[in-house]
């Protein structure tokens, strides 16, 4: 599972494909629908 470290950085959800970028970094793991998002992007 990623780690959240820098703004920027881009996620995509297995599952469904939902896609979102971090806009404030302050640590922690994406997820959605009960999964982990992996990392797409920077």
């Amino acid at each position: 599972m990623a780690q959240v470290k820098n703004t920027g950085e881009k996620y995509r959800c297995i599952t469904c494909g939902n896609e979102v970028e971090v806009t404030a970094a302050g640590g922690g793991k994406m997820v959605c629908c009960d999964q982990p998002m992996v990392r797409v992007g920077r």
